[in-house]
C-alpha cells in the first residue's frame, strides 16, 4: 500500500512539472510569436533570447505582498484561485500521451474531462463574488455564462466523435484514428470545437471577461502576487489541455498518418507534442489576429448558429454511422 501511494505522487510529479514548464515558457512563446506578427521584439534581455523571463515573472511574482481587499469575503477570496488551480491540473489525469502512458486510465474519460471543465466555473464565480467589486463580479457574471453556453455546443460536438469511436475511453479515440485522423471526415466538428474552445478558456477574441478596457481586467482584478499566478497558470494549463484534447480527438494523438510507429514510444511522444505545438499555435495567431467579438455577438454565436449547427451534425453522423457502418 505504501509502495503504490509513493509511485502514484511520483506519477503524479512526472505529469505535473513539466505541465508547470510548459505554462511558464507557453507564455514566452506567445509573446515571441505576437511580437513578431506585430513586427517588433518580445523579450530578449532575461537570459539568452528571453529565455529566462518566465522564471523572472514567476520569481516576481512569487515575492509580491498579497493584498486582501477590506472589504473581501478573504476565505472565499483566498479559496478561488486554489480551486481554479487545483481543478485545472485534475484534468490532465486522463490525458493520454501514449499507450499506457496515462495516470489514471477510465473508461469515461470524456465524461470526467466534462466534470471537471463544468466545476471550472465556480472558481471564477467565486473571485467575482468575494471580491466585493463591480468590475469583478461583472467578469464573474460574463465568464460563467460564456463558459456554460460553449460547454453545450463541445458536448454535441463531441458526441459525433463518440459515434465514430464507439468508446468514452480517451485511449480507444486515438486508436480508431490509427488509419484515418477524425479531422478528415469531421472537419467541421474541429472548426466548431477549436472555437469553441476559444470562448471556454476566455481567450482572444472571446476574452470578454477580462475586457480591459470595459472591466479593467476582470474577475480576477483585485488578486496581486501568487493568487494571481495561480489563475493565470490555471488559464494556460487549461489552454494546453483543451489543445491536447483537440489532438486526442481530431488529430489522431500520437499517430502519423505516413509511420508505423509500434511500440516507438518516443517517436509517439514527438507527434503528440508536435500537433499540440500547432494547435498552441492557432490559439496564439488567433489573439494576435483577431479583434474583441461583443458580448451580444458571442451568445449569438453559441445559441443561434454552433448549438443549432452542432445538433444537425450530430444527427447527420448518427446517420451515416447507423446506416453505413
Amino acid at each position: 500500500m505504501f509502495i503504490f501511494i509513493i509511485d502514484s505522487i511520483l506519477s503524479f510529479l512526472l505529469l505535473m512539472i513539466p505541465l508547470l514548464l510548459a505554462v511558464a515558457y507557453l507564455t514566452l512563446v506567445e509573446r515571441k510569436v505576437i511580437a513578431s506578427i506585430q513586427r517588433r521584439k518580445g523579450p530578449n534581455v532575461v537570459g539568452f533570447l528571453g529565455l529566462l523571463q518566465p522564471l523572472a515573472d514567476g520569481l516576481k511574482l512569487f515575492i509580491k505582498e498579497t493584498v486582501l481587499p477590506s472589504h473581501a469575503n478573504k476565505f472565499l477570496f483566498i479559496l478561488a484561485p486554489v480551486l481554479t488551480f487545483f481543478l485545472s491540473l485534475l484534468g490532465w489525469l486522463v490525458i493520454p500521451f501514449f499507450h499506457n502512458m496515462v495516470l489514471v486510465d477510465l473508461n469515461i474519460g470524456i465524461i470526467y474531462i466534462f466534470c471537471i471543465s463544468s466545476l471550472g466555473v465556480y472558481g471564477i464565480v467565486l473571485a467575482g463574488w468575494s471580491s466585493n467589486s463591480k468590475y469583478a463580479f461583472l467578469g464573474a457574471l460574463r465568464s460563467s455564462a460564456q463558459m456554460i453556453s460553449y460547454e453545450v455546443s463541445i458536448g454535441l460536438i463531441i458526441i459525433s466523435v463518440i459515434l465514430c469511436s464507439d468508446s468514452l475511453n480517451l485511449t480507444d479515440i486515438v486508436n480508431c484514428q490509427k488509419d484515418i485522423w477524425y479531422i478528415i471526415p469531421l472537419f467541421p466538428s474541429f472548426v466548431m470545437f477549436f472555437i469553441s474552445s476559444l470562448a471556454e478558456t476566455n481567450r482572444p477574441p472571446f476574452d470578454l471577461p477580462e475586457a480591459e478596457a470595459e472591466l479593467v481586467s476582470g474577475y480576477n482584478v483585485e488578486y496581486s502576487s501568487m493568487t494571481f499566478a495561480l489563475f493565470f497558470i490555471g488559464e494556460y494549463a487549461n489552454i494546453i489541455l483543451m489543445s491536447s484534447l483537440s489532438v486526442i480527438l481530431f488529430l489522431g494523438g500520437w499517430y502519423s498518418l505516413f509511420l508505423d510507429l509500434g511500440d516507438y514510444k518516443i517517436v509517439g511522444l514527438f507527434f503528440f507534442c508536435l500537433k499540440l505545438l500547432f494547435v498552441l499555435f492557432l490559439f496564439i495567431w488567433v489573439r494576435a489576429a483577431f479583434p474583441r467579438y461583443r458580448y451580444d455577438q458571442l451568445m449569438r454565436l453559441g445559441w443561434k448558429v454552433f448549438l443549432p449547427l452542432s445538433l444537425s451534425w450530430v444527427i447527420f453522423v448518427s446517420s451515416i454511422v447507423k446506416f453505413f457502418f
